[in-house]
């Protein structure tokens, strides 16, 4: 029985995708306006560069608006100097039936050697939103290669992990 035209657009939306459909790659150049005292980097910066680069890629995947639900655990391993390239890059590695996590991995690059140096890494959870803001589904994400299939594992395992904690947030809210 041929599917009926209605419901198209869904089933074309729901279609499952490669993690290499998401990827999104962002860079600029740290300004004096976005530095501290010291020349390096307003933490606030570099989390903003990270949401929308993130924001595109969760967009890239469900094809529908998408609003950031958590920012996890972000660790700044290496200052980031005025006069430096931030790179951002950004691919979804696990989605759930309404929400996804995106990893973005921020390097910053001397101009002028070419030298790059990994500066930090978070994960950001993305719910999809029809107009009315309310959750809809997105569709499932194939990890392709090994790097890809190893994200995808460890994003499930934090899943898991987030959902405990909001349980047991929940649970002592109703004592």
């Amino acid at each position: 029985m041929p599917l009926r035209p209605d419901l198209r657009p869904l089933m074309d939306h729901l279609r499952p995708r490669p993690v290499a459909a998401s990827q999104h790659e962002s860079s600029d150049i740290l300004a004096p306006a976005d530095a501290n005292i010291l020349g390096t980097a307003f933490g606030g910066t570099i989390l903003s560069m990270v949401d929308k680069v993130a924001a595109v890629a969760a967009f890239r995947h469900a094809r529908s608006a998408c609003v950031t639900a958590s920012i996890d655990r972000v660790d700044f391993r290496a200052p980031i100097q005025v006069g430096d390239l931030v790179v951002c890059k950004a691919s979804v590695n696990f989605t759930g039936k309404t929400s996804m996590e995106v990893g973005v991995r921020v390097e910053a690059e001397e101009l002028t050697t070419g030298r790059r140096r990994h500066t930090n890494s978070c994960y950001l959870t993305f719910v999809a939103v029809d107009r009315t803001g309310r959750p809809i589904p997105v569709p499932p994400v194939i990890p392709e290669t090994a790097d890809e299939l190893r994200r995808y594992e460890a994003a499930k395992e934090r899943r898991r992990r987030r959902l405990e904690e909001r349980h047991a947030e929940e649970a002592g809210r109703e004592r």
